[in-house]
């Protein structure tokens, strides 16, 4: 999991639990989803990088690229 992109599909950031679809397995999934940087908010359609992974379905992310 760690490495692999995905998109954001619910709004994440302080106080929110995001939503993230990234492309595993030979489909894409749904996993919920945290900032890396705590105070970061990332918004809806945003291409993210997983940096962390807790199963079962909880990822941290951070921007995979700078706006």
């Amino acid at each position: 999991m760690v490495g692999l992109m995905g998109r954001v599909t619910g709004t994440i950031g302080p106080g929110l639990v995001g939503e993230v679809i990234v492309r595993v397995r030979g489909g894409a999934e749904h996993f919920l989803a945290y900032p890396a940087v705590a105070q970061e908010r990332i918004e809806r359609g945003t291409v993210v990088m997983v940096v962390e992974y807790l199963p079962p379905r909880t990822v941290y992310v951070t921007p995979a690229y700078d706006s």
